[in-house]
């Protein structure tokens, strides 16, 4: 046990702390707060607290625990919303009211509810850490997989089925040196190391979300990283949400990180009553929350994003595709900042620590699709979209620039599309994705073999038409050659028909791969029949009136099982007008 020495505000430290370890869990001052050391200098312990530290004093004690801040892994985690240190909300409001008190203990695991156990081996089985022994239904979703715990090995003693709570034995194993090893329905995991893994595989099959910003332009790899930096108002909280509802991954942890309570507060008030597309049921049923908002104390900030990726690895290993939604990743670095301040560490750029970008690194690097620990070989990912929200959407300042340094792709937020409502505001001609060339293989194969090639020239067309509106804001578009002036006709279709969505409408919300590569045929087949009729004499303004214009930009709103037909109809509009222009 040591004392308190010194307060400042989220830093508290301790002396007599001998014995302690780095990242070592401790309870701190008569109300028993949680914090964690980050510094030890002889029996000197720094260490960040996860709660409000008003009124601790000099001299309250400090208890060690002997181990490191972890979560609890096992069945009930899913539906669940809890604050950064894996605490459930709904249980402290039963306890303590509608305000979150110091010192509140709650399980962050039902450890009475029983839970129906179906085992998947039988006695005299030789498992492996990450076999997996049984299966318990978490939700109407969701089978969670119970597993051999790391480290663990041995031949099955004793199973059998029933209903169990997560803290009694399902399943006992005998090692090679006679050790009985008793495992759970749950596990205990410290959420600052990662969980391990056979190996990594590449990422080259897309993450499909049914925005055809993302999709078609800027795809994200199952397993990938993607930064979604953007000013206060350009859509980076609603690009999150269309994200967790729409992605093809059987399971969502969404880390709200210092963000405003009212956007959290949507979160939550919404989630719950959505539905999952796929399944028709809630979409909580495969969600898991966690809530900790910007009036929350500074330093949990850190402690929700390792929790939600530790969350995401336990359901990768169960062989899920998982996505982590991080909202925003900015204040987990304010949260640093403010943390290295009073440790008085020698300050980087714009006041942030020197070590900002290593644990960006770190975070982000536990993402990737994988080969999981076990017997057999199961595959599970888990994607990484993390949020970033530079001061005055300046993306120069140091947390963007160390983000797009380890992602691999980069959605960028354009104030000035927010202004003109184009949403989603993500701007084509600064945003990337560098797994195009892994992906490629894959949309030819599954979509469409000119998928790449189609995706190039309406990109193209895109830059083209950005160079000519410095022309046309000097003298106007009649002073452009005719072809030109067709350029931005379909530059226009390009953006307005098929890159601007309406996440709040019940069809255009989702488009699927197949829609979207149609949507954009038919603006290609369009393009060619006007420079067509423009090499036979016709003149643009006609082009641009023809009946058909109008039929692409409504197609966005026609549902997918009428689309087919709708395509046909465009098609054979284009057809017509190719044959009388021809005539």
């Amino acid at each position: 046990m040591g004392k308190i020495s010194r307060i400042a505000g989220s830093l508290v430290e301790a002396e007599g702390m001998r014995g302690s370890m780095m990242y070592e869990l401790v309870k701190i001052g008569e109300d028993r707060l949680i914090g964690e050391v980050i510094k030890l200098v002889g029996d000197t312990a720094s260490i960040q607290v996860y709660e409000d530290t008003t009124g601790l004093t000099p001299g309250e004690p400090v208890d060690l625990t002997g181990r490191s801040l972890s979560v609890e892994l096992g069945p009930g985690v899913l539906k669940s919303i809890y604050d950064g240190v894996q605490r459930p909300l709904d249980l402290i409001k039963d306890k303590v009211g509608d305000f979150i008190t110091r010192g509140v203990v709650v399980s962050s695991i039902d450890k009475v509810r029983k839970w129906d156990f179906v085992p998947k081996v039988k006695v005299g089985d030789m498992l492996s850490a990450g076999d997996i022994i049984g299966e318990v239904k978490e939700t109407e979703v969701i089978t969670n997989r119970i597993m051999v715990p790391h480290r663990v090995s041995g031949i099955v003693e004793h199973i059998e089925d029933g209903r169990f709570n997560v803290t009694e034995t399902v399943c006992v194993l005998k090692d090679d040196k006679g050790k009985e090893h008793d495992i759970m329905g749950m596990q205990v995991w410290p959420v600052r190391r990662p969980r391990p893994f056979k190996r990594k595989l590449e990422c080259n099959i897309p993450l499909i979300s049914g925005q055809r910003i993302f999709d078609t332009f800027f795809p994200l790899a199952k397993g990938g990283t993607a930064a979604i930096p953007g000013g206060f108002g350009t859509g980076k909280t609603v690009s999150q949400h269309q994200l967790a509802k729409w992605v093809d991954a059987e399971v969502i942890i969404y880390v709200g990180c210092g963000e405003r309570g009212n956007e959290m507060t949507e979160v939550l008030d919404e989630f719950p009553h959505l539905e999952d597309p796929k399944t028709k049921l809630p979409l909580m049923e495969r969600t898991c929350l966690i809530a900790n908002t910007s009036n929350m104390p500074v330093a949990a900030r850190e402690a929700s994003v390792y929790t939600g990726i530790t969350l995401a690895e336990y359901y990768r290993d169960m062989g899920y595709n998982t996505a982590l939604m991080a909202d925003s990743t900015s204040r987990w670095a304010e949260a640093m900042r403010e943390i290295s301040g009073r440790l008085e560490e020698m300050p980087g750029e714009e006041g942030y620590p020197a070590y900002l970008a290593s644990r960006l690194a770190e975070f982000y690097e536990r993402s990737g699709r994988v080969v999981t620990l076990g017997s057999e070989d199961r595959f599970g990912s888990i994607s990484v979209i993390g949020a970033v929200s530079p001061p005055g959407g300046d993306f120069s300042e140091p947390v963007t620039q160390n983000t797009l340094r380890v992602t691999h792709v980069f959605w960028a937020l354009d104030a000035k599309l927010a202004d003109r409502r184009h949403f989603p505001s993500i701007n084509w001609l600064t945003s990337y994705s560098l797994y195009l060339d892994e992906l490629t293989g894959w949309f030819k194969k599954e979509v469409a073999e000119d998928w790449f090639e189609m995706r190039v020239e309406a990109m193209t067309i895109l830059q083209k038409e950005s160079e000519l509106m410095e022309i046309v804001q000097l003298v106007g578009p009649d002073a452009l050659p005719e072809r030109e002036r067709i350029i931005l006709d379909v530059a226009r279709m390009i953006r307005e028909d098929f890159l601007q969505q309406n996440a709040f409408h019940d069809v255009d919300t989702y488009c699927s791969l197949e829609k979207q590569y149609k949507m954009l045929s038919a603006i290609r087949s369009f393009y060619a029949g006007a420079v067509t009729a423009l090499d036979a004499g016709m003149d643009p303004a006609k082009i641009s009136r023809l009946g058909v214009v109008d039929r692409i930009a409504k197609m966005k709103y026609v549902p997918e099982d009428k689309f087919d037909e709708e395509f046909k109809g465009i098609i054979k509009d284009i057809d017509q007008f190719k044959e009388r222009t021809g005539d």
